[in-house]
């Protein structure tokens, strides 16, 4: 029989040997497309690979590897910053900018290997310059690496003060930010000093030091420079450079501070009670020291009815403020000492904040609530208060307070 399938004709004996013959063709195409399949797979995973190669090699090396400094070159150390928010890419251009590292791509590398840089946070790291970027990883996720940080708690004066009962001393802002301005440097670290954040803290140039113009006439008239920056550094966690002046460390933390207390209205919110800005804000460092946070609202509707009245505000605080010492009580001679702070000396508000409030502390004269208090007292050490609009009742509230023995002064 004849096939003609294959475009020429092909002659068999027999049906058999025809059927055996278009098999093997069959099979023949069909090893063919399987060849095309399989080359075409092989074209595909060799594509794949490739794009693969190039877009991993920065994770995983090979040739072209980003420059990278060589163990030994060490350089001196520098001061880098990382920013809210940035990625390992930012950190990587701001190392390379501050000649940390020899390349933006070597930090990466090593970077998106270390499991501790998730946990960096935003602040500024003193580190070498010219180092491998292992070793700038490394260095950068240390916690001793870390400066510039500061935490200052509310109620915190600018000044050391003195424990009157224990004799201790407080450390004051100046001295909290001079330790953490310190810097690696040969035998001993660098620092500013608190005396020179004092000197600074005292210039006549407020905008240079950041003060809100909401602040600015009322600083302009305190009574002692070295005290004009007082309660306008705000409790709370800050972040600074410690290679600024102290000009410039000082701006940063108040302006910041500006914000924070902006950020409750400050600028209007006093008008409900009577208050200037400034003034919120002294009163606010009032309300700090002499309560609780939960007789915030009490002492701040106490301090606006005595304004009111007008009635001396009469708090032990402001007598301790001008002689930096920190006591509940205080002695019939330091009431009478005639200072720009001390309210059982002189009508209204002292001179500036005694100390720097809290938040809370501001939002609570900003929203006193009703009430016709015009006295309190703490009667134990627990710091139980007791409210009062009446004068003998008032009185009868000390001799409690008398009894517990917490007025009794260390002097």
């Amino acid at each position: 029989m004849t096939d003609t399938r294959s475009g020429e004709p092909q002659v068999y004996n027999s049906r058999a040997e025809a059927r055996r013959a278009r098999e093997a063709a069959n099979r023949r195409r069909r090893g063919k497309g399987r060849a095309v399949v399989v080359l075409a797979s092989l074209v595909a995973v060799v594509m794949i690979c490739g794009i693969g190669y190039f877009g991993v090699k920065k994770l995983f090396g090979g040739p072209g590897l980003p420059a990278d400094y060589a163990v030994g070159e060490a350089g001196p150390e520098v001061v880098v910053q990382v920013h809210p928010g940035d990625t390992a890419q930012q950190i990587g251009a701001e190392m390379l900018a501050k000649d940390v590292v020899k390349s933006s791509d070597a930090f990466y590398n090593a970077a998106v290997r270390h499991g501790s840089m998730t946990s960096l946070q935003p602040g500024f790291y003193s580190v070498e310059s010219r180092l491998p970027a292992t070793a700038a990883v490394t260095a950068l996720v240390n916690p001793e690496s870390r400066v510039g940080a500061l935490v200052i708690s509310e109620g915190r004066q600018l000044h050391d003060t003195r424990d009157v009962t224990t004799g201790a001393t407080k450390n004051g802002i100046y001295t909290l930010i001079s330790k953490a301005s310190c810097l690696p440097g040969g035998a001993a670290p660098k620092c500013i000093s608190a005396a020179e954040l004092e000197a600074a803290g005292a210039d006549s140039d407020l905008s240079a030091l950041g003060v809100p113009d909401w602040a600015a006439s009322q600083v302009r008239d305190v009574p002692d420079r070295n005290r004009q920056l007082e309660g306008l550094i705000a409790a709370g966690s800050w972040d600074f450079d410690p290679t600024g002046s102290a000009t410039e460390i000082l701006q940063t933390l108040v302006s910041g501070s500006a914000e924070k207390y902006e950020s409750t209205g400050i600028r209007t919110a006093g008008a409900a009670v009577g208050l200037q800005p400034y003034q919120v804000l002294v009163a606010a460092s009032l309300v700090e020291r002499e309560s609780l946070p939960e007789d915030f609202g009490k002492v701040a509707r106490v301090i606006i009815n005595r304004l009111a009245e007008p009635q001396k505000l009469e708090f032990d605080s402001t007598v301790n403020y001008a002689l930096d010492t920190t006591e509940v009580a205080t002695t019939d001679a330091d009431r009478a000492r005639v200072t720009p702070w001390n309210t059982y000396a002189k009508d209204g508000l002292p001179a500036t904040p005694i100390s720097s409030p809290s938040i809370a502390a501001v939002q609570a004269v900003e929203t006193a609530p009703a009430g016709d208090w015009l006295y309190f007292v703490t009667i134990d050490k627990q710091g139980t208060t007791l409210f009062t609009k009446g004068y003998d009742e008032h009185l009868a509230n000390i001799v409690k307070a008398q009894g517990s023995g917490i007025l009794d002064s260390g002097r």
